[in-house]
């Protein structure tokens, strides 16, 4: 899967000096849908779309592009849709979990497992690129907080609390509003990973469930690919309201690249987009090769406005004034979004935002926080905040009968 460039990259002149940046601070990238992707397209068999070759063809990821985008460490989405339900749900999540494994085993040389602030750090000292997991939607958990548990064991550093719809326990942006935020059980939630050191991961869910996890969570939030409301009024971005918060929460949110959500013309065209492939049967999220060649051919005769390195750019100023540079990271969602900025077609074109912050007088302190800084110590102060909480309490056995009735 590719992009065509829409011309001249703007600051070249920037890029040497950006590359060299990457090289010493390279990008923690918070969420990337390559396991979703490779389940969709060729059913997990890693030896057709071997990311050791070049994938540009069908993907945005390959370990080249990573190496060349600066890529040090990277949250792998083991997301699953939210039509999924119940046990249906945990399994899937499961084969989700297992093909990052599997990538693991077989790149050694390039992944690093890593669970930990320390084990990014050691993989950055190896040359390899970190490699997290990171669970997208809580009804991956099907209401459990033992399976809860069981994808920490198993190496889920963070978990969104919804997708694209509502849950038993939690509002998402993009449903209508049922609880106004979390339930009883929902803030079980949000304890509970406290507790096992688990991210609270707030992308994709309501304001309502923002504020509330904000206010019941004792360790810092991230979100993991998620841009400024104020910048581009989409429901999956964040209020600043609630950007002022994550300096006294410790939280790191994540600018995401996703057009839709960071370029206002775009939102319009993409909601009919997303029609034209519901009328030919298909899922808005699929990302297959008819329904890329659906979304081609609608493109063709509905030219789409055209996010850039400056669209997201605009959202990264925003939300360091309001939030302040040690809140910021990035996310830029690849394998995860039919449509990409110009310059920031695929994983390899991390050294491009950098070259346009770098024109905009961003220091290299403040970038290095950016990049990698930020997000490595979000995860080690939830580490810390972890081993407080399991040494003063067990784990949770509540259920959501009994807390919610």
């Amino acid at each position: 899967m590719t992009s065509t460039p829409t011309g001249p990259v703007p600051h070249a002149g920037l890029l040497p000096t950006a590359m060299e940046f990457l090289a010493e601070h390279p990008v923690v990238d918070g969420h990337n849908d390559l396991p979703w992707a490779l389940r969709e397209q060729v059913r997990y068999d890693l030896s057709r779309r071997d990311i050791a070759e070049d994938q540009s063809a069908h993907l945005h990821t390959d370990i080249a592009r990573l190496r060349a985008g600066g890529v040090g460490a990277q949250f792998w989405s083991v997301y699953v849709r939210s039509d999924l339900g119940g046990d249906e749900a945990v399994s899937a999540t499961l084969e989700q979990i297992d093909c990052v494994d599997q990538l693991l085993a077989r790149h050694p040389a390039d992944l690093a497992r890593a669970e930990s602030a320390d084990a990014m750090e050691k993989a950055r000292g190896e040359g390899r690129i970190a490699s997290l997991k990171g669970a997208e939607g809580g009804h991956s958990i099907n209401n459990s907080l033992a399976t809860l548990r069981a994808l920490y064991a198993l190496g889920v550093r963070y978990m969104t609390l919804t997708h694209n719809d509502n849950i038993a326990w939690a509002d998402s942006a993009t449903d209508t509003e049922r609880l106004g935020g979390l339930s009883a059980f929902g803030r079980e939630v949000v304890r509970e990973m406290n507790r096992t050191g688990m991210l609270v991961d707030l992308s994709h869910v309501s304001a309502g469930t923002m504020r509330d996890a904000l206010a019941t969570s004792e360790a810092p939030v991230i979100f993991s690919h998620s841009s400024s409301r104020a910048v581009c009024d989409h429901p999956r971005n964040i209020p600043d309201d609630v950007l002022a918060q994550l300096p006294a929460n410790g939280g790191v949110a994540m600018a995401t690249f996703v057009p839709k959500f960071i370029l206002p013309a775009a939102v319009e065209w993409t909601l009919r987009a997303d029609e034209n492939l519901r009328s030919h049967g298909h899922h808005h999220l699929d990302t297959g090769e008819e329904a890329m060649a659906l979304h081609r051919a609608f493109e063709a005769a509905h030219p789409r406005p055209v996010a850039t390195a400056s669209t997201v750019a605009d959202h990264l100023d925003h939300m360091r004034e309001v939030a302040g540079v040690d809140h910021i990271g990035i996310g830029g969602d690849y394998d995860g979004t039919a449509f990409t900025p110009a310059g920031l077609e695929d994983v390899a074109g991390y050294p491009n935002l950098i070259a346009e912050l770098l024109s905009r007088n961003w220091s290299t302190a403040d970038l290095a926080k950016l990049t990698w800084g930020n997000a490595v110590r979000v995860l080690r102060d939830a580490e810390a905040v972890s081993r407080d909480l399991s040494a003063r309490r067990g784990p949770s056995n509540a259920t959501l009968e009994q807390l919610d009735g």
